[in-house]
């Protein structure tokens, strides 16, 4: 089931509606030499490279950091398997925000490339799923994608406990949608925006367009039927609002998008 705000956004009147917007940041790329472990054979696809984004959502005077990136320890790597060029922390500050000013953040999931900056957040608000929390703060050691000092600052955060869908601002623009299976407590990001539209980001639903086409999953998630049922979920989810998907690590659509400092509303 969806979160009711879904339901109840298209009743907000334009008058009334927050401004949203969504700056994306280049984060990182990785290089894949072998797409197996990803539950697809290497001859279905040419794509090695993932994408690794940042994402700032803007709900008025409220910032949103959504996934964090690649570990600021790579920034200035290009080592053939990852590249980082400049750090999130830079790229705010080239938009005047620095990490204090961030009132939310926000994980698709807690690997390694998705919380790369997280504890330089260390005053906002962490929304996370509940069974997240319990893998990424007191299993790490059970996913080996689970790098604990890279988030070791986020129990010590103001924290919302979600156990579902959840709308962060309660006017339905910016939804964080439970979709399990890739990590205990995966999710995605379901977005209004008014002139680009409504927008899912994928998390790592899936990490290639090619798993969306044939329905694949990775070996190493946490729980493959689980998986399967979040990839129906979302996908009713795109189809009853129409929105666009946005595959986050991949790299052929991260070359058609604005990147900071330009931004979607």
């Amino acid at each position: 089931m969806l979160a009711a705000g879904l339901i109840g956004a298209s009743l907000v009147s334009s008058a009334l509606r927050a401004e949203v917007s969504l700056t994306v940041f280049d984060c990182g790329h990785l290089s894949v030499a072998n797409v197996a472990p990803f539950g697809i054979s290497n001859e279905e696809t040419t794509v090695r490279e993932l994408f690794v984004p940042c994402y700032l959502v803007k709900h008025d005077e409220h910032l949103m950091i959504w996934d964090a990136g690649l570990p600021l320890t790579s920034v200035g790597s290009n080592d053939g398997t990852t590249r980082y060029e400049v750090s999130i922390i830079d790229q705010l500050a080239a938009l005047s925000i620095t990490p204090s000013d961030i009132d939310f953040v926000a994980f698709s999931h807690m690997h390694y490339d998705h919380v790369g900056a997280a504890n330089a957040f260390s005053e906002a608000t962490l929304l996370i799923q509940d069974s997240e929390a319990t893998a990424a703060f007191d299993h790490p050691e059970d996913n080996v994608a689970f790098q604990a000092p890279l988030y070791s600052n986020l129990p010590n955060l103001t924290r919302v406990t979600l156990n579902g869908d959840h709308d962060v601002f309660g006017d339905g623009s910016v939804q964080i949608i439970s979709a399990p299976g890739h990590t205990p407590g995966h999710q995605v990001l379901y977005l209004e925006l008014e002139n680009f539209g409504p927008l899912v980001l994928s998390g790592d639903l899936y990490h290639f367009e090619v798993s969306r086409e044939l329905r694949r999953a990775p070996m190493f998630n946490s729980d493959i039927p689980q998986t399967f049922e979040s990839m129906d979920k979302i996908e009713a989810l795109v189809r009853d609002t129409g929105a666009a998907f946005w595959i986050e690590h991949n790299q052929e659509l991260a070359d058609t998008l604005n990147m900071a400092p330009a931004f979607y509303d």
